[in-house]
């Protein structure tokens, strides 16, 4: 019997962002899993510093421009990379837009957050998903939230001074989630896969008791680090998980199977 196919040799992927929280680590096993990697954000100076680290050990990274709230961005980056490339084996959309701080921010940065992280995750679809239809293959990978599975646990920030939480990312992650079921159906019958990660917290520094219930509310008792995304997202990319699709897998240590 034939084993999985768990490599990405040779194959191009689009991964946005990719120099912050998620991005990073992600890039980096990206990178060491064979694929032409390509990094895409506004800030593609940090991008250029992060495929120059990789490209030192050996990968290959390339960094380019995208403004995911800009429709000629996005249109611009992937005519670039449909003449270099042609069709993409795969898209990761990692990049988010984060302007409100709280409930009671500005509205208009509710619109600022739905113009990246609704309107332009579609555009991403309709660009990159359309090429792979065309060529009968692909897979794209979301990256939600399981903030976009559950409501807001205000109890691990009492006491922090942390903050209070934004509805806009509950908003537009649990958009997410249905989003990739309407595409999971729309480029099925073309062979193209599209599957949404539902992360969890993820380590940063935050004030001590904030870790300790956050940790104590998972099963794995930790939050998340830099490697823990990586593995689930080349999994979905590669020819492994062939038969799946419009799924959401958390990636959360059991914090929301508790």
């Amino acid at each position: 019997m034939a084993q999985p196919n768990f490599s990405l040799q040779d194959k191009v992927i689009l991964l946005t962002g990719g120099a912050g929280l998620y991005g990073r680590g992600l890039a980096a096993m990206l990178a060491a899993s064979g694929a032409q990697l390509i990094l895409a954000s506004r800030d593609v100076e940090k991008l250029k510093g992060v495929a120059a680290e990789e490209n030192a050990k050996g990968n290959r990274v390339l960094a380019e421009s995208l403004d995911q709230g800009d429709e000629a961005s996005i249109a611009a980056l992937h005519q670039r990379l449909e003449q270099r490339f042609g069709a993409l084996h795969g898209l990761v959309n990692n990049a988010v837009l984060r302007p409100m701080k709280g409930t009671l921010a500005p509205a208009d940065q509710f619109a600022q957050s739905m113009q990246v992280n609704a309107t332009g995750l579609m555009l991403m679809h309709r660009y990159f998903g359309g090429d792979m239809a065309r060529a009968g293959r692909g897979s794209i990978v979301n990256i939600g939230s399981i903030q976009g599975m559950i409501g807001p646990s205000y109890e691990l920030y009492e006491g922090t001074n942390m903050g209070d939480m934004p509805p806009d990312y509950f908003f537009h992650k649990g958009g997410v989630e249905n989003l990739t079921r309407f595409y999971a159906a729309y480029f099925g019958p073309h062979q193209v896969r599209v599957n949404n990660l539902a992360p969890g917290g993820f380590f940063n520094h935050q004030p001590e008791p904030f870790l300790r219930r956050y940790c104590e509310h998972t099963m794995l008792g930790r939050m998340a680090n830099e490697t823990d995304l990586g593995g689930a997202v080349i999994f979905l990319l590669s020819d492994a998980s062939s038969y799946i699709t419009g799924a959401t897998l958390p990636v959360d240590g059991g914090y929301t199977a508790k």
